[in-house]
């Protein structure tokens, strides 16, 4: 079977899938952009299971690349998949870590039962990833993962990040 590519313009946190994809930084107890507004609607119920993955599992933070879900707490979903994405280096070749943020939350999203997932845009925010380049990794790590899920929806916040994904994916 193969996994159904969606793009969406709009808000992550009112879409009702399986699981939503959070665009976390390491320590897993919120942030800013997208991290911020999962833990905020939410409730405290996300956060609750972040500190104790922290207390147990990952007392040094979630890794770049890993994925981990807690629960959704009062999101239209079941479950929330936390991702680090890794902060975009000109001298660097991070892209690895990049595809692994969608491949292992897809690899998640397979053990907890969803069909269907919600990403955001993984680093293009703080991280500074340029959008055209992260779009065509999510695509093709999504494209390429050995997954169940049946629907992957990118979730593009403005015009222009729908506009780059729509390119990447259909141009």
């Amino acid at each position: 079977m193969r996994v159904r590519i969606n793009l969406v313009q709009g808000d992550i946190t009112e879409q009702r899938v399986d699981a939503i994809v959070n665009a976390a930084n390491s320590s897993l107890l919120g942030g800013g952009g997208v991290d911020g507004a999962i833990h905020r609607k939410g409730g405290p119920e996300i956060l609750a299971e972040c500190r104790k993955l922290r207390a147990s599992t990952y007392p040094q933070g979630l890794p770049t690349g890993q994925a981990v879900a807690t629960t959704a707490g009062l999101l239209p979903a079941r479950w929330v998949i936390h991702t680090v994405g890794p902060v975009h280096s000109p001298d660097e070749d991070r892209s690895h870590l990049l595809a692994a943020c969608y491949t292992n939350a897809l690899a998640v999203a397979d053990e907890l039962g969803a069909a269907s997932v919600a990403f955001p845009a993984v680093s293009t925010g703080i991280f500074c990833w340029p959008m055209a380049d992260a779009a065509e990794i999510a695509l093709t790590a999504v494209r390429q993962a050995a997954t169940r899920v049946a629907e992957v929806r990118f979730v593009l916040f403005d015009a222009r990040a729908y506009a780059v994904f729509d390119s990447a994916l259909n141009g």
